[in-house]
């Protein structure tokens, strides 16, 4: 069964301060993007690769495959003014029978999380990878604020995982501020997200502190 994953890279890093997109930063001598990229390759060679880029920035990106000798086939489509566009965009170019979208400043998702996601499509249209809370939760009111039970929310993250046909019908409607992610556009068919476990060094990198913490989760996956 042929898939598609679209790594979504769209974002020019605001929060980490600097003129270098997030998704470019070095990570263990190689930039973020590309870690996410070869994880994906090295699970399956054989999935249609599809990369979302900010139109000013395909040029670095192609410089930085020839310094890092990485010659994984992918196809690169320029993004759209929010993350949205950017799927909407990418969409036409995918040729799987499933979709997985997935944050391109996520470099640690594992392959064991992949296969999880994958093995669910079997029967769920749509499969979201999520992590259980370790803080305590409350919810912020005008009057106040009152504790809220943590076991009945999760973390969400990517990759996102779909029927190929089912996105695409589903990414047909108009952009809104709700959309705050690709469950978000499916769920507006009807359709609930089946969710299964993502592995807990599967962050997403926006700010320093996160880089910090991705350095270190990967010095103790190459010690192993």
């Amino acid at each position: 069964m042929l898939g598609t994953v679209i790594i979504t890279a769209g974002g020019i890093g605001k929060r980490m301060g600097g003129n270098l997109p997030k998704q470019f930063l070095s990570l263990h001598g190689k930039p973020i993007l590309l870690h996410s990229l070869e994880k994906f390759h090295h699970y399956d060679p054989k999935l249609q690769l599809i990369v979302t880029l900010p139109s000013d920035w395909l040029g670095y990106w192609q410089e930085l495959l020839q310094t890092h000798q990485c010659h994984i086939p992918h196809e690169v489509v320029v993004g759209g003014e929010e993350r949205f566009h950017s799927i909407q965009l990418a969409l036409d170019s995918c040729k799987g029978s499933f979709i997985a979208v997935h944050d391109g400043v996520r470099p640690l998702v594992s392959e064991q999380t992949i296969e999880r996601c994958f093995t669910a499509l079997l029967h769920a249209k749509s499969v979201v990878p999520v992590l259980a809370l370790k803080d305590s939760l409350r919810a912020v009111h005008s009057d106040g604020s009152k504790m809220v039970n943590r076991s009945e929310f999760k973390l969400v993250h990517t990759p996102q995982c779909f029927d190929a046909e089912t996105l695409k019908k589903a990414y047909q409607t108009s952009y809104h501020s709700g959309m705050t992610d690709d469950a978000s556009v499916v769920e507006a068919l009807g359709i609930q997200a089946f969710l299964v476990d993502s592995n807990e060094e599967n962050i997403k990198i926006t700010t320093n502190s996160d880089l910090l913490i991705a350095d270190a989760y990967m010095q103790q996956m190459n010690s192993k």
